[in-house]
């Protein structure tokens, strides 16, 4: 069997220029030759609901007449091999998926490896062979962690990639919103955030924002007056409006007026609602400033802290306030472990068929017990927008984040 890392360095030096639907085909070869029978890419959707295949693509149909040649750069995997989209609920791919670690199969001939960049699930590589040793599995994940950097290379703008990603139609102030929020998680040893947008296809006015920089964690959520088109500019404004000036070495507080000034300038009739806020990494120093938003949650030891981070919000911004006092910083010390949870008012007022509210107590209860099943952050918010789906019915968008302060 060839070395594993002229393996890894070929098929690295030959992905340099090709789409995504050559990929498949280079991770499949580059699987052959390091003892699998056969691999194969799955990518979840946007919404984390089902794994779907990143195909390459199928052999043309020889002539009647001509003999059925093998295509080395565009042959399935195989006859046997699935093709179809599997759910993340309830299959041993998806578990791979919500558990971040690989599974196997009862007969030892099929391994489902996590594709993970940084700490952001990206899908599933289904790899196969007559059986697995330990060696062999360690070159799968070395394969995993490969294949998704170069899905990811793509993924910004290859249709074949979005394409997988998506089930249904995107609208347009959704696709303009997507374009701008981050990775919907991030992080280091020390900390995680993790953030869910939904309507994830019909995304109106909600948005997000992560970062890490000098030790800092840098975080936003928006939440724009409205459900149109408008609402969807007003926060990618805002989000490009927080950029520049956190990038120029402003204050929260600069942030939020630079943001309250821009939308008053260029999209008067628009108002917005905001947390914005940054942790220091080495200390657990949280600050935030909040305007006009729903006041965020601190989670620790499995409890919500009464009104640990209650405190009167400045009014939202996009009202020109000029000259009016800036919003105040509030300041609290995260313990190790501590959650802190920040959410948008579609999520609260979600409602059953009976018009009952989701409400904050059953955000909280559904985040701690989670969390409690040993839930990492992004699988615990997906967990959270399933049963949110599952009902309620939202009537507005529902924006959540937390952020786990985990040093060592």
């Amino acid at each position: 069997m060839p070395n594993e890392d002229a393996v890894l360095s070929a098929l690295l030096a030959s992905s340099n220029r090709v789409t995504a639907a050559d990929i498949p085909a280079l991770i499949d070869e580059a699987g052959r030759k390091l003892g699998l029978s056969g691999a194969q890419v799955y990518l979840a959707d946007l919404q984390q609901a089902r794994l779907s295949p990143l195909m390459h693509p199928a052999p043309e149909t020889p002539s009647p007449n001509e003999p059925n040649e093998p295509n080395e750069t565009s042959k399935p995997i195989g006859p046997s091999e699935p093709s179809e989209p599997i759910q993340i609920e309830g299959s041993m791919a998806g578990l791979a998926y919500r558990t971040q670690r690989t599974q196997r199969s009862r007969d030892d001939c099929t391994a489902w490896v996590p594709m993970i960049d940084g700490v952001e699930r990206v899908g599933v590589l289904r790899v196969t062979a007559p059986c697995f040793e330990d060696a062999l599995l360690e070159s799968c994940a070395a394969l995993s962690g490969l294949a998704t950097l170069l899905v990811m290379a793509k993924a910004s703008h290859d249709e074949l990639v979005v394409d997988r990603t998506r089930s249904r139609t995107m609208t347009t102030q959704a696709e303009l919103l997507w374009a701008f929020v981050p990775p919907r998680t991030i992080g280091t040893d020390d900390v995680t955030s993790t953030a869910i947008l939904e309507p994830a296809y019909e995304a109106g006015g909600d948005a997000f924002d992560h970062s890490l920089g000098d030790g800092v964690l840098h975080l936003a959520l928006l939440d724009a007056m409205g459900h149109d088109l408008a609402s969807g500019g007003a926060s990618a404004v805002a989000l490009g409006a927080s950029r520049a000036t956190r990038r120029a070495g402003g204050t929260l507080a600069d942030i939020a007026t630079t943001i309250d000034t821009t939308l008053s300038e260029w999209i008067p009739d628009r108002l917005l609602t905001a947390v914005i806020a940054r942790l220091d990494i080495a200390t657990g120093q949280f600050t935030w400033i909040n305007c006009g938003h729903p006041p965020p949650l601190l989670i620790r030891e499995g409890h919500v802290v009464p009104q640990a981070m209650e405190f009167p919000a400045h009014l939202p911004l996009g009202l020109g306030l000029g000259q009016a006092a800036a919003p105040d910083e509030h300041h609290i010390r995260l313990q190790p472990g501590d959650r802190v949870l920040l959410y948008s008012d579609g999520v609260t007022e979600a409602r059953t068929s009976d018009g009952s509210l989701f409400g904050e107590q059953r955000l909280a209860d559904s985040v701690i017990r989670s969390m409690a099943s040993g839930n990492a952050p992004p699988e615990t918010l997906r967990r959270l927008v399933r049963n949110l789906h599952e009902h309620h019915r939202l009537h507005d968008d529902a924006t959540i984040m937390l952020v786990r302060w985990h040093p060592h």
